[in-house]
C-alpha cells in the first residue's frame, strides 16, 4: 500500500510537470526566428542555423546574413538566467516521514550547440533531473536534518543536477525548497518536541540560577567570616595594645610615685610619716583577708590594736636601718 502511494504521488507530480514544461516548449517554439537573410539577433540570445539540413553556425547578437532557402534558423536558445517552479511532490526521509516539497529551479544556457542537440527538452529534462534528485536526496537525511541542514541539501541537489546537465550545456545557478509540508501528527509530535525542549532549557536555566545564588551566598559568608576574623584579631591587637600601655603607664606612675615617697623621706619628719602610713596599711589589710577566702590566718595578738601597729613600726624600723 505504501509503495502504490508512493507510486500515485510522483505520478501526479509528474503529470504536472510534463504540462507546465510543454506550455514553456510551445512558449519557446513560438519565439522562434525565421531567416530573412538580414537577421538582427537580440542581446542574450542565440540563434542556431543549419545549412541544408546540418549545423551551420550560431548567430551572435546583432547583424547577421544569411542565404535564403538553404539557410535555416532550426534553434533559438535564452542565454539569460531563468527560474522554473518545480511542481509539489512527494519525498519520503530515512526515518520514513512523508514530505511534501516544491520548489524552485534557476538555470542557465551555457552552450547553444549542446543545449539544442544534446537533448530534445533541456528545461524538461533539468526539472525532472531536479525532481529526482530532491527526492534521493531527502531520503538520505532524516527528518529533522531536512530542517536544520536546508542549505545543504540545496548545494547537493544543485552539485548533482550540475553533474548530469553539463552534456546538456545548462547550467543550474541554484535550487531553493519553497514550501515543506507534513503530515499532521508528525506536526503535533514536532511541537511537543519543541515545548519538551524549552522545558527543558527553562530547568536548566532555573539551576544555573539557583547554583549561583548558593555560590554567592558562599562568597559572602566566607568574605563575611573573614572580615569577622580580621576585626576580631584587630581588636584583640588593639586590647593587648591598650594593656600594654597601661601597664607601661601604671609603671611610669610607680615609679614616680617611689621616687616622690623617697624624696618625702629624706625630708624632716618623714620617717614618722612612712611609719604611720605601714602601720595604717597593715592594720586595714587584716580587714580584707576574709573577702577572698574562707580560711584564715590570724595572728595570735588580733586582740591587741596596739601590739600589731608597734610590730608594723619595727618591720619598717627594720627596713630603714638595712638600706
Amino acid at each position: 500500500m505504501a509503495l502504490t502511494n508512493r507510486f500515485l504521488l510522483n505520478s501526479s507530480a509528474l503529470l504536472r510537470s510534463s504540462t507546465l514544461l510543454l506550455a514553456v516548449t510551445s512558449s519557446r517554439q513560438a519565439h522562434a526566428a525565421h531567416n530573412t537573410v538580414i537577421n538582427f539577433v537580440p542581446q542574450q540570445e542565440a540563434w542556431v542555423v543549419e545549412r541544408m539540413g546540418k549545423f551551420y553556425k550560431i548567430l551572435e547578437p546583432g547583424l547577421n546574413f544569411l542565404l535564403p532557402v538553404i539557410d535555416k534558423i532550426k534553434f533559438v536558445q535564452n542565454l539569460r538566467e531563468i527560474a522554473i517552479e518545480i511542481p509539489e511532490q512527494g519525498a519520503i526521509t530515512i526515518d520514513n516521514v512523508q514530505l511534501r516539497l516544491d520548489g524552485v529551479l534557476y538555470l542557465r544556457v551555457f552552450d547553444p550547440y549542446k543545449a539544442s542537440y544534446g537533448v530534445d527538452d533541456p528545461e524538461f529534462a533539468v526539472t525532472q533531473l531536479a525532481q529526482t534528485t530532491m527526492r534521493s536526496e531527502v531520503g538520505k537525511i532524516n527528518l529533522d536534518t531536512v530542517f536544520k541542514e536546508r542549505e545543504q541539501l540545496n548545494e547537493n541537489i544543485v552539485y548533482a543536477i550540475n553533474k548530469a546537465s553539463a552534456p546538456w550545456g545548462i547550467q543550474c545557478m541554484r535550487y531553493e525548497i519553497r514550501d515543506m509540508h507534513m503530515p499532521s501528527k508528525i506536526q503535533e509530535a514536532m511541537q511537543m518536541q519543541v515545548e519538551a525542549e524549552r522545558k527543558k532549557r527553562a530547568a536548566i536555566l532555573e539551576s544555573e540560577g539557583i547554583r549561583e545564588a548558593a555560590i554567592n551566598r558562599a562568597e559572602g559568608d566566607k568574605k563575611s567570616a573573614i572580615l569577622a576574623s580580621e576585626a576580631i584579631q584587630a581588636e584583640r591587637i588593639n586590647v593587648a595594645r591598650g594593656e600594654a600601655e597601661a601597664v607601661l603607664l601604671k609603671a611610669e606612675s610607680r615609679a614616680k610615685a617611689i621616687e616622690r615617697i623617697a624624696m618625702a623621706l629624706e625630708k624632716e619628719g618623714g620617717q614618722n610619716a612612712a611609719g604611720l602610713t605601714v602601720a595604717e596599711q597593715y592594720v586595714g589589710a587584716f580587714g580584707n583577708l576574709a573577702k577572698e577566702s574562707n580560711t584564715v590566718v590570724l595572728p595570735a595578738n588580733l586582740s591587741d590594736p596596739g601590739s600589731m601597729v608597734s610590730q608594723a613600726l619595727a618591720v619598717y624600723d627594720s627596713l630603714s636601718k638595712k638600706k
